[in-house]
């Protein structure tokens, strides 16, 4: 274990960039705190390396254009060797949406940090379709991203985690019941794919085969129709009433973990 300054400065400096989902939202709550993919991840890096220092700066409800313009400085600043980037969800989801622009954005995160030295990991996302139906509208909008995100990540080194391309995936046990968010066993399942990507010691492709027994069956007839009626108005409708007033989820929040800390001591729920 590092002793002193010196001796911390030779860990891994790994950075998070993003939006909710590396926030954590999904995984604990505002009260107890939240844990997340990232902070799950970290754990996994701190595994082989414990002197690995980590810094959280993603916000709920950014747009890639605002991942890049509010945390890549700060990202930057901190010389991370290891930093993730993922965003672009919240675009998919906008009544505007140009997949170039989004993808535009996060290119130049990854150019930026791939530059400075970093190894930068990246995912693409699952058929939203199989989630929501009612916003599978939004699929081949999902699909024109995360080809964008592949060819971006393949032009400057990028590792990706291609969530799109597994089943397994999109099992709802992963999902929480806002199914936008991933549950704790999603957030486990991303930390997996993003450490098997980077070929992290002790990892494997474990996260892409099947949870056990099959999944719960969706309700059918009236009963599904009930169910997503319950979740527009639960889920979609403060969204979209969120949206029409201009308003964002992250509306006043900052990064939950700004500084580099040791993963030796991170408290989760």
């Amino acid at each position: 274990m590092p002793s002193d300054e010196h001796d911390q400065d030779r860990g891994t400096r790994y950075v998070a960039l993003g939006d909710s989902q590396t926030e954590g939202v999904g995984d604990g709550d505002d009260r107890t705190g939240l844990r997340g993919c990232a902070d799950r991840f970290a754990e996994l890096v701190a595994a082989y390396d414990p002197g690995v220092r980590y810094a959280n700066l993603a916000v709920r409800g950014r747009l890639a254009a605002g991942v890049r313009e509010g945390q890549l400085g700060p990202a930057l600043a901190l010389r991370p060797d290891l930093a993730t980037v993922v965003a672009g969800v919240n675009d998919v989801l906008r009544p505007r949406f140009d997949a170039d622009e989004v993808a535009g954005h996060l290119e130049a995160m990854f150019a930026a940090l791939t530059a400075q030295g970093a190894r930068v990991a990246t995912v693409t996302f699952p058929d939203i379709a199989k989630l929501v139906p009612l916003a599978r509208g939004a699929a081949p909008r999902v699909d024109a991203l995360n080809d964008r995100i592949r060819r971006a990540a393949g032009r400057h080194g990028v590792a990706v985690a291609d969530f799109a391309r597994h089943e397994a995936c999109t099992d709802p046990r992963m999902w929480s019941a806002d199914r936008l968010h991933a549950a704790p066993l999603g957030h486990a399942m991303i930390a997996a794919g993003v450490a098997h990507a980077l070929g992290l010691p002790g990892s494997d492709d474990s996260w892409t085969r099947p949870l056990p027994g099959p999944p719960p069956a969706a309700p059918t007839g009236l009963r599904g129709v009930a169910g997503e009626v319950r979740w527009a108005v639960g889920f979609a409708g403060p969204w979209i009433g969120r949206r029409l007033r201009g308003r964002s989820s992250g509306d006043g929040r900052t990064a939950k973990r700004p500084e580099l800390l040791p993963v030796r001591g991170l408290v989760s729920p």
